[in-house]
Order: C-alpha cells, then sequence, then structure tokens
C-alpha cells in the first residue's frame, strides 16, 4: 500500500538557547547514508585491509575512463577560450545534438524550447520539483529510489511512498501506482532503476503511462496536471535483450505530462564533468529555466562544446558504449553468478539478473542470526558491518533508498571496482556468509 511520508522540519535552538542560526529546511536534512559508510570504508582501507568497494554509484578513472574524444575536446575548447559563461539554456549546438540524439534512438524529436542543459542531472531533477510542486504537493515515488525522499523534503511537499519488492524487480505497477496518484503532482519513475539495475518492460510502463492520461482527463479544468518525471540517466547501459523503454516512446499521449531527466554522467562515466540536461513540455521548460538561471546551475561551457560533438558523432558514442557496457557486465556476471552459486548452495543468499546500469540486487538473509563471535545480528545495518569487517565487502541496504522496514535487500555498485577485486571479494564473502 502506499505510504503518505512528510519530515516535519526541526525547531531545536541552538547551544544560546536561542532559535535555529539555520532554516527549518536546512536543520532537518537528513545526510546521505552512502557518505556515512565510506567513511567506514576509508578506516579499513587505511588499516590496510582489501575492500572491495561496492558502495558508490560512480566510476573509478582507473577502471572507466572517460571517452578520449570527450577528454580531447573538453581540453581544445579550454583553449580556444571557451571560458566564459554558456547561454543560460545551454548551448544552441549542445540542445541540437540532444534533439539529434532523441531522434536517432528514441524516436522522438523534442522541441528546441523543451532543451534545457543543466550541471549534471541532479539539478534537473531539483529544477523539476521546484517548478511543479507547491508547499503540500503530493509527489509519488516507489521505494526503493534515489533521493526522492530527501526531495520531497526539500521542497516540504507530501511525499507518497509505494513499497516495491522482488516480485516485480522493485520497479512500481499500475495496479499499485492506481490510488496513489489521485490528486498527486508528480510521478517519480527511474529506468534502469537506482539501486537495483533493473528496467521498466514497454508493458508495464505503457500501463503506467496510460493510468496518468486517464488521471489528467478525470481532473476539473480548475485542477492542475499529474506529471512523471523520468530519469533516464543510465538508458544506454542496458544489457543482453534488455531494451530502454520511455514514456513517449510506448504512450505518446504522455507527451505533454513528461519531463525527462538525462545526462552524461553515466553514459561516458563521467560523473565529475557536470553535463546533463532536461527535456520538458515547451511551457514547463521556460520556468525550469529560469530557475536554473538563478541558481547558476548550468554546465561549463568547454564541457558543453565537448559533449555536443560527442552526441553528434554516432561511431564513437557506439564504440565506447560497447566497451563499457562489456566492462560492466563482466563485474555484474562476475557478482550475479558468484551469489548465484552462494544461493544454489542453499546459502540464504538471493540475487536478480541485472539489467542495466551499473548495479546489483541482492539479498542476504542473516538477521536474526549470530555472528561467530556470538553477536546478533539483528538488523539490516547490523548484516552491513558484518560482512564489511568479515569479507570485505562494502554494500548498501536499501534503507539507504527509501525503504523503511529491514529486507535483507542491498546495492551493489561495480563502477569503482576491477574483477581482480570481485573474485578475491567472493571466496570471502562465502566463507562470512557459512560462518553464521
Amino acid at each position: 500500500m502506499p505510504k503518505k511520508t512528510n519530515i516535519a522540519p526541526s525547531r531545536e535552538t541552538d547551544v544560546s538557547g536561542h532559535a535555529g542560526r539555520v532554516s527549518a529546511i536546512a536543520g532537518s536534512l537528513v545526510g546521505s547514508e552512502i557518505l556515512k559508510i565510506a567513511a567506514d570504508v576509508r578506516a579499513l582501507v587505511a588499516s590496510g585491509r582489501d575492500i572491495c568497494n561496492l558502495t558508490v554509484g560512480d566510476f573509478s578513472p582507473s577502471e572507466f575512463r572517460i571517452p578520449e574524444m570527450l577528454e580531447h575536446g573538453i581540453v581544445d575548447a579550454l583553449r580556444r577560450g571557451e571560458t566564459n559563461y554558456p547561454p543560460s539554456d545551454g548551448t544552441l549546438a549542445l540542445r541540437e545534438a540532444i534533439r539529434s540524439l532523441y531522434s536517432r534512438e528514441l524516436g522522438f524529436t523534442p522541441d528546441l524550447a523543451s532543451v534545457i542543459v543543466t550541471a549534471g542531472s541532479r539539478p534537473g531533477i531539483y529544477a523539476t520539483y521546484c517548478a511543479l510542486l507547491d508547499p503540500g504537493d503530493r509527489v509519488v515515488y516507489p521505494t526503493p529510489s534515489w533521493n526522492n525522499n530527501h526531495y520531497v523534503h526539500l521542497l516540504d511537499a507530501e511525499g507518497v511512498r509505494v513499497p516495491c519488492d522482488a516480485a516485480s524487480k522493485f520497479l512500481p505497477t499500475r495496479e499499485s501506482l492506481a490510488s496513489a496518484v489521485r490528486g498527486a503532482r508528480l510521478l517519480a519513475l527511474c529506468s534502469p532503476l537506482n539501486p537495483t539495475g533493473t528496467t521498466f518492460t514497454a508493458e508495464s510502463l505503457r500501463a503506467i503511462c496510460e493510468l496518468v492520461v486517464e488521471e489528467n482527463a478525470r481532473r476539473g479544468a480548475g485542477e492542475r496536471p499529474l506529471y512523471i518525471m523520468y530519469d533516464q540517466v543510465y538508458w544506454t547501459l542496458t544489457f543482453g535483450d534488455t531494451k530502454h523503454v520511455h514514456p513517449i516512446g510506448v504512450c505518446p499521449d504522455v507527451a505533454p505530462y513528461t519531463v525527462y531527466v538525462d545526462g552524461i554522467s553515466k553514459a561516458f562515466a563521467a560523473t565529475g564533468v557536470r553535463v546533463g540536461w532536461i527535456v520538458a513540455p515547451a511551457d514547463v521548460a521556460g520556468p525550469m529555466s529560469g530557475l536554473l538561471g538563478h541558481v547558476g546551475a548550468w554546465a561549463p561551457k568547454a564541457e558543453q562544446s565537448a559533449v555536443a560533438s560527442m552526441l553528434g558523432d554516432d561511431a564513437a558514442m557506439r564504440s565506447y558504449r560497447a566497451s563499457m557496457i562489456a566492462g560492466l557486465r563482466e563485474r555484474l556476471d562476475a557478482l550475479h553468478d558468484g551469489l548465484a552459486a552462494m544461493r544454489d548452495a542453499r546459502l540464504p543468499v538471493e540475487v536478480l539478473v541485472p539489467e542495466g546500469a551499473i548495479y546489483l540486487s541482492a539479498r542476504f538473509a542473516l538477521a536474526g542470526r549470530h555472528a561467530p563471535d556470538g553477536a546478533l545480528l539483528e538488523t539490516d545495518e547490523d548484516v552491513r558491518q558484518y560482512l564489511l569487517k568479515a569479507a570485505g565487502v562494502a554494500i548498501v541496504p536499501f534503507q539507504a533508498f527509501g525503504v523503511e522496514k529491514d529486507s535483507g535487500w542491498y546495492r551493489l555498485s561495480v563502477g569503482a571496482v576491477s574483477p581482480e577485486q570481485i573474485d578475491r571479494m567472493l571466496p570471502r564473502l562465502q566463507h562470512a556468509i557459512e560462518a553464521i
């Protein structure tokens, strides 16, 4: 069942007894759970431990470099003096390149006025929330999912969580969303999904989009529409027979209500290059551009120039994508196969087949058992700490992605590890689980 969430802002006083020195929103923000885990990992690495760090949704340049064409293009643009302000909605060359990319690969050509370039994908998500929501407006999002709970809090909106489980590959369905979207203002979706590495099928996404169209048709003239925010930043990274699907591709009628959030961060292992974009209905894109312009959330001009050239070179794009997918699949398949072997050996392990992104979903059903030293593993956090210390593997529980209860499910991310690190870790992990 959907669950409404609304974190009450803190009104605590400071040490002098006066009202707090920061705003209620800032004072009540919850820090990143993944960054807290990173501190544990750093401490063990500093002590000399061999840690297979599967926590970060990022890429190690020693494992995955950005494309040479992109790297050289940035340097060349800097040498040309492209160091001044870009247009606040993005350079014309890059916006046209994004339109061409979508026409070639996604089957639709956005209006130029619909394309806004951002400093990575996060400002696009934030601008979508800011442009569409007023305090108290309802946002529907599945759990697990990345950071929607935090954006809901930042906008003082009302979050409606839709818990998902392994039976649906942790993706929402029309049935699970049907009651939640009534009266809602935004439905946040992502595919391939962070944290699970699973994807919508054309049928499942079409049914959800048709639900949104029907909900908007039901609303009266004085009611504001329901929008989909579709985060597809991993869309170029799908594996095997999996094909990326997107709202307009499966349900053209949903176009007036769909905002795409996208970028190069994952497609080019370029998280630090900071080039993303929004594709939104033109009447929504204008206010979004205004918001982003006021906060200066534009990508640097040299990077925009280089990305425009890269997106326009179909052969270079395909060559880099093939190489990157091969590297990711090698790591994801090794993890999946190793965990599947433990499952088949009747150890308390479950694992989903990876379909896209850089993530694997795995369950370690160890809660309620005792570690070799006699300590009771009561929670997912207890299990995480045990596996980190006993097996040298760092993983992230789904509670970091909005899940409220201990489920035993974790995200494993492969962008910053080598195949050799995975191979060394798997026997340690099996031994640690067998020792429970």
